[in-house]
């Protein structure tokens, strides 16, 4: 299996909790690796493009409302089969039905505050990831936006050098 990266992020209900560092525990027991991290919070415009694709679903509103509600985590994984793994860790949307160890079973409520989001697929990571995290600053950490979600670099991408300095290569 490939290296891959995917998005995760720790919702405004499991912040609030006090869960984030457990959760963040549960991805890198699973082997998942967090290589950038980012506490944020959503204005509600901002949580309105992230979830664009739920434009004009009854739950739209209620979904961005909530996102916008408090403080969230966003990080972007590193790992062998990274999209897939982490979906299976997260377990089924609605929390009363996810499976149990699931990171929704153990800290969501329900199918609307169901502690933590991933994305689905590559094209997504890619979206996602550059939402949260520019270009520049996933390049500085040795990634490459068009290559998240996708299998990790063969070679260390070059950081970008200070002005007038040599570049050199980006440590993973």
């Amino acid at each position: 299996m490939a290296i891959e990266y995917t998005l995760a992020m720790v919702k405004p209900d499991a912040v609030g909790k006090g869960s984030t560092w457990h959760i963040i525990q549960d991805m890198a027991s699973s082997g998942l690796k967090p290589v950038a991290v980012r506490m944020t919070r959503l204005s509600k415009e901002q949580a309105k493009i992230f979830y664009a694709v739920h434009t004009g679903k009854k739950f739209f509103e209620g979904l961005t409302d909530f996102m916008s509600s408090g403080p969230i985590m966003a990080l972007v994984l590193e790992g062998e089969n990274a999209i897939h793994k982490y979906r299976d860790l997260m377990g089924a949307t609605d929390s009363k039905k996810a499976a149990p160890g699931t990171l929704r079973q153990k800290f969501g409520t329900d199918v609307s505050q169901n502690a933590v989001h991933g994305s689905d697929s590559p094209e997504n990571v890619r979206r996602e990831a550059g939402f949260f995290f520019s270009g520049t600053e996933l390049a500085i950490l040795g990634l490459n936006i068009d290559a998240i979600g996708a299998s990790a670099p063969a070679t260390a991408p070059t950081a970008p050098a200070a002005p007038g300095a040599p570049a050199t290569p980006a440590k993973h």
